[in-house]
């Protein structure tokens, strides 16, 4: 059967399509720096072009490039300095009220264990000096369990500190160059296509552009109400676990529990256990209700049309191809996917295949899809 040249197209781009999958799924170490770096670069854009317009001519473009780069990092490291009060504070006030807590987990955990007919007993003396020593362990041996922990050997480790030194260099570029590069892989682009190329990377951008928006309306709405609500139940440590717990919430799921840990363990050793817990519960679970069946699904969720389902098999799939950093960059990438997959639906929809196009006419009753 000789084929179309439309069909022709099709098999060419779906082979195209998966040769590139198993590409970006063989090389994705090596990848991910690039990928992190073009994905910031896509977010920083819009402000270092800003930032030029209003130099007028006097910031050029590379150092207004290098400004909001500098800038960008600087509130990161900001974001991982509130966690030295977490830590600082906690740890101390942990080995203090260390058998207080522990004599507070029999008390809890034998009734509730005998209500349900399992006998337990918790050896808080052991549980004490596994604790103490791990509390008392030097930073080197910390760092030494944590490589040991995740299989990570020297040449992955190696490779870690190469992404983290490469992925600012890519970033300046990428901020530096984004509109070139852009321009020169659209010139591959047969001439006939090109204009369904732009209207689909256009598509893209407003929905990619949606979704950061979203996404960080999102972010400082969740930390302003974390700090307030903590703080109104007297939690010392409120600001700062407030404003973290809000900002990492962009790594869906993780950032949350990571929140929820922290502040469970700052109202254990500065409140009792009753009081702790319905601070936790009370303000956490109203955190969720808020932002999962409000804020989200209006800023961000309803923007890129993903059903929840999409989303976990969306950070599942990132995670596994990219570990940490492909959680953080599945659902942009699902919102990019999703418009790839309209625009194949729409196609296959208008095709003489799906309309069956040599059979008699639909009537007026008969389905349409």
């Amino acid at each position: 059967m000789t084929m179309t040249v439309q069909q022709q197209r099709l098999v060419w781009g779906v082979l195209l399509a998966i040769v590139l999958a198993w590409l970006c799924h063989s090389l994705a170490p090596i990848l991910l720096p690039f990928i992190t770096a073009w994905v910031m670069a896509y977010a920083l854009g819009p402000w270092a072009k800003r930032l030029t317009l209003w130099g007028k001519g006097v910031i050029p473009h590379a150092l207004s490039a290098l400004l909001v780069e500098l800038g960008f990092f600087f509130l990161v490291i900001c974001l991982f300095a509130l966690l030295t009060p977490i830590f600082s504070q906690e740890v101390p006030a942990l080995k203090a009220q260390l058998p207080k807590l522990l004599e507070n987990l029999q008390s809890v955990v034998a009734p509730l264990a005998q209500s349900l007919g399992v006998e337990v007993s918790v050896d808080a003396q052991g549980l004490k000096d596994m604790l103490l020593k791990s509390l008392d362990a030097s930073w080197n041996e910390w760092f030494g369990q944590l490589m040991v922990s995740l299989k990570i050997g020297g040449s992955a480790a190696l490779a870690v500190i190469g992404n983290v030194i490469l992925t600012p260099l890519l970033l300046f570029y990428f901020l530096l160059d984004q509109e070139l590069i852009l321009t020169r892989v659209l010139a591959w682009v047969p001439p006939r296509s090109r204009n369904t190329v732009e209207r689909f990377t256009s598509e893209v951008d407003h929905l990619l552009g949606q979704y950061l928006r979203g996404q960080l309306g999102v972010m400082l709405a969740m930390a302003v109400y974390y700090s307030v609500a903590l703080k109104l139940f007297g939690l010392g440590l409120a600001l700062p676990i407030g404003i973290f717990t809000g900002l990492v919430i962009c790594i869906p799921y993780v950032g949350f529990c990571l929140g929820l840990l922290l502040a469970t363990l700052a109202a254990l050793l500065q409140f009792e256990a009753s009081h702790a817990f319905t601070l936790v519960l009370v303000v956490f679970g109203m955190g969720q209700l808020l932002e999962g069946f409000f804020l989200t699904p209006k800023w961000v969720g309803e923007r890129i049309g993903l059903h929840p389902v999409a989303v976990i098999f969306a950070l599942l799939v990132g995670g596994e191809w990219f570990g940490f950093f492909g959680v953080m960059l599945a659902l942009p990438s699902s919102a990019v996917i999703s418009v790839a997959l309209r625009w194949l639906q729409e196609a296959y929809w208008g095709s003489a295949f799906y309309r069956d196009e040599a059979s008699p006419p639909s009537g007026p009753g008969d389905p349409k899809p």
